[in-house]
């Protein structure tokens, strides 16, 4: 009797599908994304897709599968379905409670290691922690140093404390539910701030992707018209918690380097300097309390 039974599609196979259906959907990275979600479904690394792509799929790996399609398909981001974004190289959960990491941030850590040789900085404090993923780095990267990271998400601090647990952490970085303008003071004042504050502005804003604009939260981009209401206040906050010759880093939007700058001088911080990603756009504004 001839088998008639339809025979099982490749990972291949369906991978080509999917990425043709996230094209039509007009999905960001159609071909990552398919390969990043079947590898969730599959419990496996894309090195192992890429090295299994004839062998057939099952009924249940493709019914665990197609969730995932759906959901990206109307947009939702892939670190979200994920549940994790590596950030200088280190795994953080995400959740809708947090904004996503992006790399621009990680200019900051960079920024941190050349100030700071390892061992000379003790005290830090991360103003709009979300997912932790700055003030977890810090730690990781400074073995003596404590930190004190704040935000006024309640959801978004228990994901930053689940990050700061996994990455052996915890024991060294307190979090705080309160808004920029609340930084607890520190014996002896903090030698660096940081901040990844709500810099987009409500134009930028509308023109964002969908993926942005429905998924991730709007109040930890957004922070008014200018996209510069929340400066001034982190830059009033760091000069009175840093200690003399602390610094500040504050990453802002790429036209904002200017303006960024001149409110830091404003609130007094000196030899006030505006850093650019590697895309060559300001990306973040740093400056120094007067010693």
């Amino acid at each position: 009797m001839a088998d008639d039974r339809r025979r099982a599609p490749t990972i291949r196979e369906i991978l080509g599908k999917t990425e043709g259906y996230f094209r039509d959907k007009g999905v960001d990275a159609p071909r990552l994304s398919a390969q990043l979600l079947l590898a969730k479904a599959l419990g496996m690394d894309r090195l192992g897709l890429v090295l299994a792509m004839d062998r057939p799929l099952t009924p249940e790996e493709l019914d665990g599968y197609r969730p995932l399609v759906a959901r990206r398909g109307k947009g939702e981001p892939v670190a979200y379905l994920l549940g994790a974004r590596e950030f200088f190289g280190l795994d953080f959960k995400v959740t809708p409670e947090t904004l996503i990491p992006r790399p621009e941030t990680e200019l900051i850590v960079e920024r941190a290691l050349e100030l700071f040789a390892q061992g000379a900085l003790s005290r830090f404090a991360d103003l709009g922690t979300g997912s932790g993923c700055l003030a977890v780095t810090l730690a990781v990267k400074f073995p003596q140093a404590r930190g004190l990271a704040l935000d006024v998400s309640p959801g978004a601090l228990a994901v930053a404390r689940e990050n700061a647990v996994a990455h052996g952490v915890a024991d060294r970085v307190a979090f705080v539910e309160a808004d920029f303008a609340a930084l607890p003071e520190a014996a002896g004042g903090y030698e660096l701030v940081v901040s990844n504050p709500p810099y987009v502005t409500a134009a930028e804003y509308r023109e964002c992707s969908k993926e942005v604009r429905d998924f991730e939260p709007q109040g930890a981009l957004v922070p008014g018209e200018t996209g510069l209401e929340a400066v001034p206040v982190v830059a009033r906050s760091a000069m009175a918690r840093l200690a003399p010759g602390g610094v500040l880093l504050v990453e802002i939007g790429w036209k904002q380097g200017p303006d960024a700058a001149a409110l830091l001088t404003e609130a007094g911080f000196v030899d006030v300097s505006v850093r650019r990603d590697l895309a060559g756009h300001d990306r973040v504004v740093e400056g120094r309390k007067p010693a």
